[in-house]
Protein backbone atom coordinates (compact mmCIF):
# COMPACT_ATOMS: atom_id res chain seq x y z
CA UNK A 1 0.00 0.00 0.00
CA UNK A 2 1.29 3.36 -0.79
CA UNK A 3 0.65 6.83 -0.12
CA UNK A 4 -0.15 9.08 -3.04
CA UNK A 5 0.93 13.29 -2.89
CA UNK A 6 -2.89 13.93 -1.82
CA UNK A 7 -2.85 11.27 1.01
CA UNK A 8 -5.20 8.98 -0.38
CA UNK A 9 -3.90 5.47 0.18
CA UNK A 10 -3.46 3.56 -3.82
CA UNK A 11 -3.10 -0.17 -3.73
CA UNK A 12 0.15 -1.99 -5.53
CA UNK A 13 -0.14 -5.68 -6.60
CA UNK A 14 3.44 -7.22 -6.77
CA UNK A 15 3.87 -7.79 -10.41
CA UNK A 16 4.81 -11.41 -11.27
CA UNK A 17 5.68 -14.10 -13.94
CA UNK A 18 1.97 -14.55 -15.79
CA UNK A 19 0.60 -17.52 -17.48
CA UNK A 20 -0.45 -18.26 -20.92
CA UNK A 21 -3.46 -20.12 -21.24
CA UNK A 22 -4.82 -22.15 -24.07
CA UNK A 23 -8.74 -22.86 -24.44
CA UNK A 24 -10.67 -25.17 -26.79
CA UNK A 25 -12.54 -24.25 -29.51
CA UNK A 26 -15.55 -26.00 -30.52
CA UNK A 27 -17.55 -28.73 -27.99
CA UNK A 28 -15.30 -27.96 -24.78
CA UNK A 29 -15.93 -24.27 -25.69
CA UNK A 30 -19.16 -23.95 -23.96
CA UNK A 31 -18.37 -25.69 -20.44
CA UNK A 32 -14.57 -23.74 -20.36
CA UNK A 33 -16.19 -19.96 -20.42
CA UNK A 34 -19.09 -21.03 -18.32
CA UNK A 35 -16.47 -22.81 -15.86
CA UNK A 36 -14.42 -19.13 -15.92
CA UNK A 37 -17.23 -16.95 -15.49
CA UNK A 38 -18.64 -19.19 -12.33
CA UNK A 39 -15.20 -18.23 -10.53
CA UNK A 40 -14.87 -14.65 -11.43
CA UNK A 41 -12.57 -14.80 -14.21
CA UNK A 42 -14.68 -14.05 -17.43
CA UNK A 43 -13.03 -15.04 -20.78
CA UNK A 44 -13.74 -11.95 -23.17
CA UNK A 45 -13.84 -11.70 -26.69
CA UNK A 46 -14.65 -9.34 -29.65
CA UNK A 47 -16.62 -11.99 -31.74
CA UNK A 48 -17.27 -15.67 -32.90
CA UNK A 49 -14.49 -15.60 -34.71
CA UNK A 50 -11.97 -13.84 -32.36
CA UNK A 51 -9.33 -16.48 -31.16
CA UNK A 52 -6.87 -13.77 -29.45
CA UNK A 53 -9.13 -13.73 -25.90
CA UNK A 54 -8.78 -12.07 -22.71
CA UNK A 55 -9.32 -12.50 -18.90
CA UNK A 56 -8.43 -9.95 -16.48
CA UNK A 57 -6.66 -11.15 -14.12
CA UNK A 58 -2.99 -10.47 -13.02
CA UNK A 59 -1.83 -13.70 -13.50
CA UNK A 60 -2.96 -14.54 -17.34
CA UNK A 61 -1.49 -12.40 -19.58
CA UNK A 62 -2.69 -14.53 -22.55
CA UNK A 63 -6.10 -16.53 -23.86
CA UNK A 64 -6.01 -17.86 -26.71
CA UNK A 65 -7.89 -20.59 -28.47
CA UNK A 66 -7.45 -23.37 -30.51
CA UNK A 67 -8.56 -27.16 -31.54
CA UNK A 68 -9.21 -29.26 -28.38
CA UNK A 69 -6.54 -31.92 -30.20
CA UNK A 70 -4.17 -29.31 -30.18
CA UNK A 71 -3.76 -27.44 -26.80
CA UNK A 72 -2.30 -30.58 -25.74
CA UNK A 73 0.79 -30.36 -27.58
CA UNK A 74 1.46 -26.43 -27.67
CA UNK A 75 1.36 -26.70 -23.73
CA UNK A 76 3.66 -29.40 -23.77
CA UNK A 77 5.82 -27.56 -26.05
CA UNK A 78 5.69 -24.38 -24.00
CA UNK A 79 3.57 -21.83 -26.48
CA UNK A 80 1.26 -22.15 -23.45
CA UNK A 81 1.91 -22.43 -19.50
CA UNK A 82 -1.75 -23.77 -19.26
CA UNK A 83 -4.20 -25.09 -21.25
CA UNK A 84 -7.47 -26.64 -21.14
CA UNK A 85 -8.41 -29.64 -23.18
CA UNK A 86 -10.34 -33.33 -22.64
CA UNK A 87 -7.86 -36.30 -21.53
CA UNK A 88 -8.74 -38.50 -24.88
CA UNK A 89 -6.78 -35.95 -26.57
CA UNK A 90 -3.58 -35.91 -23.83
CA UNK A 91 -3.31 -39.49 -24.15
CA UNK A 92 -3.94 -39.45 -28.19
CA UNK A 93 -1.23 -36.59 -28.73
CA UNK A 94 1.22 -38.31 -25.91
CA UNK A 95 2.25 -34.95 -25.14
CA UNK A 96 4.18 -34.57 -22.09
CA UNK A 97 1.80 -32.02 -20.13
CA UNK A 98 1.30 -31.98 -16.24
CA UNK A 99 -2.14 -33.20 -15.10
CA UNK A 100 -3.34 -30.49 -12.42
CA UNK A 101 -6.84 -30.66 -12.79
CA UNK A 102 -10.23 -32.86 -13.42
CA UNK A 103 -12.34 -29.94 -14.27
CA UNK A 104 -15.80 -32.64 -14.50
CA UNK A 105 -17.31 -31.54 -17.65
CA UNK A 106 -17.26 -32.74 -21.03
CA UNK A 107 -18.96 -32.01 -24.36
CA UNK A 108 -22.94 -31.81 -23.44
CA UNK A 109 -22.59 -31.09 -19.38
CA UNK A 110 -21.09 -32.45 -16.09
CA UNK A 111 -20.73 -36.42 -17.06
CA UNK A 112 -17.52 -37.92 -18.46
CA UNK A 113 -17.51 -38.85 -22.47
CA UNK A 114 -16.94 -42.40 -23.37
CA UNK A 115 -14.78 -43.79 -26.49
CA UNK A 116 -16.57 -46.75 -27.94
CA UNK A 117 -16.05 -48.66 -30.41
CA UNK A 118 -19.15 -49.13 -32.41
CA UNK A 119 -20.34 -50.31 -35.78
CA UNK A 120 -23.90 -50.12 -38.47
CA UNK A 121 -26.67 -52.19 -36.78
CA UNK A 122 -26.82 -54.29 -39.64
CA UNK A 123 -23.26 -55.50 -39.52
CA UNK A 124 -23.77 -59.40 -37.64
CA UNK A 125 -20.66 -59.04 -34.96
CA UNK A 126 -21.70 -58.18 -31.76
CA UNK A 127 -18.53 -58.97 -30.12
CA UNK A 128 -15.12 -57.45 -29.95
CA UNK A 129 -13.48 -61.13 -30.42
CA UNK A 130 -15.65 -61.80 -33.93
CA UNK A 131 -13.92 -58.78 -35.57
CA UNK A 132 -11.73 -59.57 -38.85
CA UNK A 133 -8.24 -58.41 -38.51
CA UNK A 134 -8.41 -57.09 -42.39
CA UNK A 135 -11.38 -54.51 -40.93
CA UNK A 136 -11.52 -50.95 -41.80
CA UNK A 137 -11.74 -48.58 -38.65
CA UNK A 138 -12.45 -44.82 -38.77
CA UNK A 139 -11.50 -42.47 -36.30
CA UNK A 140 -10.35 -39.40 -35.37
CA UNK A 141 -8.25 -41.00 -32.60
CA UNK A 142 -5.66 -43.83 -34.56
CA UNK A 143 -2.96 -44.07 -32.01
CA UNK A 144 -5.45 -45.04 -28.99
CA UNK A 145 -7.78 -47.44 -31.46
CA UNK A 146 -4.51 -48.91 -32.74
CA UNK A 147 -3.02 -49.78 -29.41
CA UNK A 148 -6.58 -51.18 -28.46
CA UNK A 149 -6.35 -53.44 -31.52
CA UNK A 150 -2.75 -54.43 -30.66
CA UNK A 151 -4.07 -55.43 -27.15
CA UNK A 152 -7.05 -57.71 -29.07
CA UNK A 153 -4.18 -59.07 -31.24
CA UNK A 154 -5.81 -57.60 -34.13
CA UNK A 155 -2.90 -54.87 -35.01
CA UNK A 156 -3.24 -55.39 -38.68
CA UNK A 157 -7.06 -53.75 -39.14
CA UNK A 158 -6.35 -50.20 -40.95
CA UNK A 159 -7.92 -47.41 -39.38
CA UNK A 160 -8.74 -44.44 -41.62
CA UNK A 161 -8.42 -40.64 -40.15
CA UNK A 162 -11.82 -39.03 -39.37
CA UNK A 163 -11.71 -35.24 -39.53
CA UNK A 164 -15.60 -35.35 -37.72
CA UNK A 165 -19.08 -36.49 -38.24
CA UNK A 166 -17.26 -40.20 -38.00
CA UNK A 167 -20.16 -41.89 -37.21
CA UNK A 168 -21.81 -41.28 -41.19
CA UNK A 169 -18.87 -43.11 -42.46
CA UNK A 170 -19.67 -46.43 -41.36
CA UNK A 171 -20.38 -48.61 -43.30
CA UNK A 172 -20.16 -47.01 -46.70
CA UNK A 173 -15.72 -45.88 -45.80
CA UNK A 174 -15.22 -48.49 -42.82
CA UNK A 175 -16.65 -51.69 -40.89
CA UNK A 176 -16.65 -49.86 -37.38
CA UNK A 177 -15.68 -46.36 -35.92
CA UNK A 178 -13.92 -45.22 -32.59
CA UNK A 179 -15.71 -41.96 -31.52
CA UNK A 180 -16.59 -40.35 -28.35
CA UNK A 181 -20.26 -40.13 -27.13
CA UNK A 182 -22.03 -39.09 -23.69
CA UNK A 183 -25.22 -40.69 -23.77
CA UNK A 184 -24.79 -42.65 -26.92
CA UNK A 185 -28.07 -41.44 -28.82
CA UNK A 186 -26.11 -39.56 -32.15
CA UNK A 187 -24.65 -43.17 -32.39
CA UNK A 188 -27.87 -45.10 -32.00
CA UNK A 189 -29.82 -42.00 -34.19
CA UNK A 190 -27.51 -43.09 -36.89
CA UNK A 191 -28.45 -46.63 -36.98
CA UNK A 192 -25.57 -48.23 -35.12
CA UNK A 193 -24.78 -49.95 -32.28
CA UNK A 194 -21.99 -49.84 -29.34
CA UNK A 195 -19.73 -52.97 -29.09
CA UNK A 196 -17.35 -52.14 -26.55
CA UNK A 197 -16.14 -48.72 -24.09
CA UNK A 198 -12.60 -48.17 -24.72
CA UNK A 199 -11.99 -45.66 -21.88
CA UNK A 200 -13.54 -42.97 -20.42
CA UNK A 201 -12.73 -38.74 -21.01
CA UNK A 202 -13.40 -35.49 -18.83
CA UNK A 203 -11.91 -32.06 -19.63
CA UNK A 204 -9.12 -31.46 -17.78
CA UNK A 205 -6.67 -28.46 -16.73
CA UNK A 206 -3.03 -29.52 -17.80
CA UNK A 207 0.55 -27.33 -17.32
CA UNK A 208 4.07 -27.27 -19.41
CA UNK A 209 6.45 -29.24 -17.06
CA UNK A 210 9.02 -26.31 -17.40
CA UNK A 211 6.30 -23.84 -16.20
CA UNK A 212 5.60 -26.41 -13.01
CA UNK A 213 9.05 -25.66 -12.35
CA UNK A 214 8.93 -21.89 -12.35
CA UNK A 215 7.69 -20.75 -8.72
CA UNK A 216 5.77 -17.70 -9.74
CA UNK A 217 3.78 -19.55 -12.83
CA UNK A 218 3.28 -23.05 -10.38
CA UNK A 219 1.75 -20.23 -7.70
CA UNK A 220 -0.29 -18.80 -10.27
CA UNK A 221 -1.51 -22.13 -11.19
CA UNK A 222 -2.49 -23.00 -7.71
CA UNK A 223 -4.32 -19.81 -7.56
CA UNK A 224 -6.18 -20.40 -10.78
CA UNK A 225 -5.99 -24.07 -10.10
CA UNK A 226 -8.47 -22.94 -6.45
CA UNK A 227 -10.83 -20.48 -8.00
CA UNK A 228 -12.11 -23.21 -10.84
CA UNK A 229 -12.01 -26.14 -8.53
CA UNK A 230 -13.91 -24.08 -6.17
CA UNK A 231 -16.92 -23.84 -8.65
CA UNK A 232 -16.86 -27.37 -9.02
CA UNK A 233 -16.97 -28.06 -5.22
CA UNK A 234 -19.83 -25.82 -4.88
CA UNK A 235 -21.62 -26.81 -8.13
CA UNK A 236 -23.98 -29.46 -5.68
CA UNK A 237 -24.16 -27.64 -2.54
CA UNK A 238 -25.62 -25.22 0.02
CA UNK A 239 -24.74 -23.41 2.91
CA UNK A 240 -27.47 -23.94 5.58
CA UNK A 241 -27.90 -21.93 9.09
CA UNK A 242 -29.75 -22.57 11.57
CA UNK A 243 -30.41 -21.66 15.37
CA UNK A 244 -29.90 -24.82 18.52
CA UNK A 245 -30.63 -24.51 21.84
CA UNK A 246 -27.80 -25.15 23.82
CA UNK A 247 -29.73 -28.76 25.55
CA UNK A 248 -29.64 -29.89 21.88
CA UNK A 249 -26.33 -28.60 20.67
CA UNK A 250 -24.23 -31.90 21.21
CA UNK A 251 -27.29 -33.95 19.49
CA UNK A 252 -27.39 -32.01 16.17
CA UNK A 253 -23.46 -31.89 15.95
CA UNK A 254 -23.75 -35.65 15.93
CA UNK A 255 -25.89 -35.47 12.76
CA UNK A 256 -25.19 -33.00 10.78
CA UNK A 257 -22.89 -33.49 7.98
CA UNK A 258 -20.64 -30.26 6.90
CA UNK A 259 -17.15 -30.59 4.61
CA UNK A 260 -14.75 -30.44 7.63
CA UNK A 261 -16.51 -29.04 11.04
CA UNK A 262 -19.35 -27.19 10.91
CA UNK A 263 -19.16 -22.91 12.30
CA UNK A 264 -20.76 -22.33 15.57
CA UNK A 265 -21.64 -19.05 17.19
CA UNK A 266 -23.45 -18.28 20.63
CA UNK A 267 -26.55 -15.62 20.14
CA UNK A 268 -26.33 -12.43 22.16
CA UNK A 269 -28.66 -13.33 24.94
CA UNK A 270 -30.26 -10.89 27.24
CA UNK A 271 -30.74 -11.05 31.16
CA UNK A 272 -34.24 -12.80 31.52
CA UNK A 273 -33.30 -15.56 28.92
CA UNK A 274 -32.07 -18.42 31.00
CA UNK A 275 -31.43 -20.75 27.89
CA UNK A 276 -28.18 -20.08 25.70
CA UNK A 277 -29.13 -20.69 22.11
CA UNK A 278 -26.14 -21.13 18.85
CA UNK A 279 -26.01 -20.71 15.34
CA UNK A 280 -24.59 -23.32 13.36
CA UNK A 281 -23.83 -23.05 9.46
CA UNK A 282 -22.59 -25.73 7.03
CA UNK A 283 -21.78 -26.37 3.84
CA UNK A 284 -24.07 -29.61 2.72
CA UNK A 285 -24.93 -31.56 -0.14
CA UNK A 286 -28.12 -30.24 -2.05
CA UNK A 287 -29.70 -32.74 -2.96
CA UNK A 288 -29.57 -34.60 0.01
CA UNK A 289 -30.87 -31.49 2.04
CA UNK A 290 -34.60 -32.18 1.79
CA UNK A 291 -33.47 -35.66 3.22
CA UNK A 292 -31.80 -34.29 6.28
CA UNK A 293 -33.89 -31.69 7.31
CA UNK A 294 -36.63 -33.87 9.03
CA UNK A 295 -34.16 -35.37 11.42
CA UNK A 296 -32.53 -31.54 12.23
CA UNK A 297 -35.33 -30.31 13.25
CA UNK A 298 -36.00 -33.47 15.38
CA UNK A 299 -32.94 -32.53 16.65
CA UNK A 300 -33.55 -29.37 18.09
CA UNK A 301 -32.72 -27.21 14.51
CA UNK A 302 -34.75 -24.06 14.47
CA UNK A 303 -35.19 -20.83 11.42
CA UNK A 304 -33.12 -22.98 9.53
CA UNK A 305 -31.77 -21.22 6.20
CA UNK A 306 -30.91 -22.33 2.83
CA UNK A 307 -28.31 -19.71 0.71
CA UNK A 308 -26.51 -20.73 -2.56
CA UNK A 309 -23.22 -21.09 -2.67
CA UNK A 310 -20.75 -19.97 -5.73
CA UNK A 311 -17.33 -20.92 -4.98
CA UNK A 312 -16.19 -23.19 -1.83
CA UNK A 313 -12.58 -22.86 -1.25
CA UNK A 314 -10.72 -25.73 0.94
Amino acid sequence: INRISNGTLSYHMEVRTMLRLAVPKGSLEEGTFNLFKQADLPIQRKGDRDYNLKIDDPRISETFMLRPQEVASYVAEGEFDIGITGKDWVIETEAAVKEIADLQFSRGGWNKVRMVLATDNENKVNDVSEIKPDAKIVTEYPRITRRYFKKLNKGKVKIRMSYGATEVKVPRLADYLVDITETGSTLINNGKKILATIMESTTILIANPESCKNKNKMQAIIEITELLKGVILARDRVLIKMNVSEDNLKLLLDYIPSLRKPTITSLFQNGSEKEKWFMIETVVQKPTLNIILPELMKRGAREILEINVSKVIL
